[in-house]
């Protein structure tokens, strides 16, 4: 994902609000899954709004961020009953492209499509489990991603940088241990939800009437 490009003195505003919707996609994310949809509509539709614009006037950047981050939500939440299925074709879809890029090559699109469509129709076989590994791993990289940020900005003192650069799959040479720390709060967050949370069913069914 590009670079986007976000004023500094909305860095940790920003960052906290990526670290809250993180936490609840990593700790409840098949309770709240449509919430969880939504959030995470609005950090995409709001980075990629930004990074079309780049580093331009402040004012527009939020007002970008804002239309931008409405728009992701609102096509998050009304693709809900589809949000599972796809989960399962961008995961079908990227195992493919791994495997396809250790053998120093590019997967045939027909090869794709049919991973994905695999990856779809398993995920709806297996909906629970799915949501709850995509919620943790997801939520969890996100506090991880956020942390580091934290700890960026507070190292860097009374001269911050005019614009604050944002890598949301970023590892520098210097952060090889977050892929570590990102497996252990998954699998907590796996655990949890598969123990606690994950218990409660995300959907509400109508109660039959009786006579």
């Amino acid at each position: 994902m590009p670079p986007t490009l976000i004023p500094t003195p909305y860095q940790a505003p920003a960052i906290a609000l990526l670290i809250l919707g993180g936490a609840i996609a990593w700790a409840a994310g098949y309770r709240l899954f449509r919430l969880v949809l939504t959030l995470f509509g609005f950090y995409i539709g709001a980075l990629a709004a930004t990074a079309v614009l780049g580093p331009s006037d402040r004012t527009l950047l939020i007002f970008a961020a804002l239309g931008g981050g409405a728009v992701g939500a609102l096509i998050m939440f009304f693709g809900y009953f589809v949000g599972v299925a796809l989960v399962g074709a961008g995961i079908g879809a990227l195992s493919v492209h791994m495997i396809w890029s250790r053998l120093g090559s590019d997967p045939h699109a027909f090869v794709v499509i049919l991973a994905a469509v695999a990856g779809a129709a398993t995920a709806m076989a297996l909906q629970r489990y799915v949501i709850i590994i995509a919620t943790a791993f997801s939520g969890g990289w996100t506090m991880v991603w956020g942390a580091m940020n934290f700890l960026d900005q507070s190292a860097v003192g009374m001269r911050p940088p005019q614009v604050w650069m944002v890598y949301p799959l970023d590892l520098s040479p210097g952060r090889r241990w977050a892929l570590a720390a990102w497996l252990v709060v998954g699998a907590v967050g796996m655990f949890i939800q598969l123990r606690l949370t994950g218990r409660l069913k995300p959907f509400v069914r109508a109660k039959p009437n009786s006579t």
